[in-house]
């Protein structure tokens, strides 16, 4: 059996299916094995090949979602895992950068409580209230300079210097020491992150309303 749901951008009805073993799914799937080996790698001093497989892993997020689509087989499974897989290989990234001493806690920190928050919140809305709020353009964007941030740090190479305006060392790049490229992707995917986390909230915030609204009459 499969459930419709509306199509956030042009306002066609997609058929949602019950089955698990999807293109889209296996895509997922294998997204989310990449992420033990990218760690292992990083924590063994193979930047290269850690920052090839974290953009591997990554650079794939699109194809699940565009395959679905495409094919008409988006699933319910998907639908979860999908942003499971984008927020596991989110906050791996983050912590292996942390770990090889690339990146500051405060960072960590934002990362990880954002995509908690993001990926409890939409569990709970979907399996407990049935409502599912749509990604956003402007999410996948943060997540694809988040990413491709990540990644410049993972390989930290080449470096750059600072702007030399503090000496914080919290605030890598706005020192005068030199910082790989990548940390000013991660800068601007935090900032975008953060403004499409508190439209998510708001969104959940209105269909619940009219959820509740619905119930009453």
């Amino acid at each position: 059996m499969g459930a419709a749901r509306q199509n956030g951008t042009d306002g066609a009805v997609e058929e949602v299916t019950d089955r698990i073993l999807t293109i889209p799914n296996v895509i997922s799937v294998i997204r989310l094995c990449l992420v033990p080996l990218y760690l292992w790698l990083l924590l063994s001093g193979h930047d290269l090949a850690a920052a090839l497989t974290f953009a591997l892993a990554a650079g794939t997020d699109f194809l699940d979602g565009q395959i679905a689509r495409r094919t008409h087989c988006v699933s319910k499974l998907g639908q979860l895992l999908d942003p499971t897989v984008d927020r596991v290989l989110m906050v791996t990234g983050v912590l292996g950068v942390f770990l090889v001493g690339r990146l500051p806690l405060w960072i960590i920190l934002v990362v990880i409580a954002r995509d908690a928050l993001l990926l409890v919140g939409g569990s709970w809305l979907l399996f407990r209230r049935g409502i599912r709020v749509p990604v956003v353009y402007a999410g996948k964007v943060a997540t694809t300079l988040l990413f491709t941030g990540f990644a410049g740090l993972v390989l930290n190479w080449p470096l750059v210097g600072g702007l030399g305006v503090c000496d914080a060392a919290w605030l890598p790049g706005f020192t005068a020491e030199p910082v790989s490229w990548g940390i000013w992707l991660v800068y601007a995917g935090l900032a975008l992150a953060i403004g499409t986390t508190a439209y998510y909230l708001w969104a959940a915030a209105r269909a619940l309303r009219e959820q509740g609204r619905e119930g009453d009459r």
